[in-house]
């Protein structure tokens, strides 16, 4: 076991904050060196606060980055015939506004969109189509669902308008639905090379310590009169624990996921009833020809779409797509429906043989990942707490609002900004006694 002994700081020197929890934070403080944090998980969470907390504390501040897995988290590659391809979160909405900074901060670049048209399947026939004409697809929509559609779409756009505004709201049950509708819209973009580079840049950037172990337990300690909290974990090497003055929580603690074995000690009221359900997720990349039969098109040459989102049924799967590697060259194109091509299939469970065979004619290749898509709305009767302790935070609480990249890069600001206030003191800046209400009015 090893022991670093921290320093107890100072809150003299200036600040300047802003008020509200999308924050910027100048600081004038006196260089004082010591102050170390660990952060559990290296997804766009852990990696989004690591950088949050260099540009609050500075250079002094020293991140530990657990990850018992790999970098990136729920952003996620597989390699098929020598190329990579997204198996996690596959695009950002345009609205995205911390991984725009991200991508400009790091110096990537946006992947070059390829073309497809999409199409929504009900079990036995497409239910509707789109065209290379936008008014003819919008006078579709309007002739499919009615009134109803021009209503949900500038709902949704409302409540996205809102949330960037202020940054933060988990006041109504159904802003996790909007957030789910507006990837839907259209607006979406991915990082060449892969979504996870942000993730790996920005550790990069920061300078964090990755460690790769399975943390086991935080336990409650005092030295000086402050917190102080012992992070122990298991390798390969074996079991070992470091002492902290920030802890942050950045990884899902749900009940069917070894992480879910972590555990509080020394916390008064002790700390429990964190976890939660979660919606699984099955993503397989397959590289085959498609069975356009199946979708009412014997000849596959005449097969048209590139992407298919289906209504309940089939149940089997949920969504089929023509999908292009991270890396995409000036004269690539995507690969005809006669043509042997990786496809992107969605589905709830894995798929059976039977139900590959339906879905295409012949493959070379299956590959599959399964991660915890989102929690199970409502399986809860209240949100997880987002601050533990004074220094110890649980980033991923705000997922149960809605889980998407920018929630969790909303959330990481926010503990970024709560944990350099609470160390200074400026408790002004904490808990403002009027802006949920204000946020609850707007939302």
């Amino acid at each position: 076991m090893k022991f670093k002994h921290l320093g107890t700081t100072s809150a003299g020197g200036y600040s300047v904050n802003c008020s509200l929890s999308l924050s910027c934070s100048v600081s004038l403080l006196p260089y004082l060196p010591g102050l170390l944090t660990a952060v559990v998980g290296a997804g766009i969470g852990g990696s989004a606060v690591a950088h949050f907390l260099q540009q609050h504390f500075g250079p002094r501040v020293q991140i530990d980055v657990y990850e018992k897995g790999t970098v990136g988290g729920r952003l996620a590659t597989i390699s098929v015939n020598k190329q990579h391809y997204e198996s996690g979160a596959a695009s950002f909405h345009s609205l995205s506004l911390h991984m725009q900074d991200f991508v400009k901060l790091l110096g990537l670049r946006h992947r070059r969109e390829v073309v497809g048209r999409s199409a929504i399947f009900g079990g036995e026939h497409f239910v509707l189509e789109e065209t290379d004409w936008y008014l003819l697809n919008l006078f579709r929509l309007w002739w499919h669902y009615g009134i109803s559609f021009l209503r949900l779409q500038m709902w949704v756009e409302e409540v996205m308008e809102k949330f960037m505004s202020y940054g933060q709201s988990a006041a109504m049950p159904a802003f996790a639905g909007a957030m789910s509708l507006a990837g839907a819209q259209g607006s979406l973009w991915s990082v060449e090379g892969g979504n996870k580079l942000v993730c790996s840049g920005l550790l990069k950037l920061t300078k964090a310590n990755v460690i790769h172990a399975t943390v086991t337990s935080v336990t409650l300690h005092s030295t000086e009169g402050k917190a102080l909290y012992q992070v122990a974990y298991e390798n390969e090497v074996g079991n070992s624990s470091d002492f902290y003055d920030i802890v942050v929580i950045a990884t899902p603690l749900h009940l069917d996921n070894s992480s879910s074995n972590l555990t509080f000690a020394g916390f008064h009221p002790p700390i429990d009833d964190l976890q939660g359900s979660f919606q699984p997720t099955v993503v397989s990349l397959v590289h085959g020809y498609l069975n356009s039969s199946y979708f009412g098109f014997p000849d596959p040459k005449l097969f048209p779409f590139a992407n298919i989102l289906t209504t309940d049924f089939p149940s089997f799967f949920c969504t089929l797509d023509n999908i292009c590697p991270v890396n995409i060259s000036a004269s690539f194109r995507r690969k005809q429906p006669q043509e042997a091509a990786v496809w992107r299939v969605q589905s709830p469970k894995p798929l059976f043989r039977t139900q590959l065979k339906t879905l295409f004619r012949s493959y070379y290749s299956v590959q599959t990942a399964e991660w915890q898509a989102h929690p199970l709305y409502g399986s809860r009767p209240t949100l997880p707490r987002f601050a533990l302790h004074d220094q110890l935070f649980y980033l991923n609480a705000l997922e149960w609002a809605a889980s998407s990249v920018e929630v969790m890069a909303v959330a990481a600001k926010n503990v970024a900004l709560l944990a350099y206030n609470r160390w200074y003191q400026d408790l002004d800046k904490i808990d403002q006694k009027d802006l949920m209400h204000k946020v609850k009015t707007e939302l």
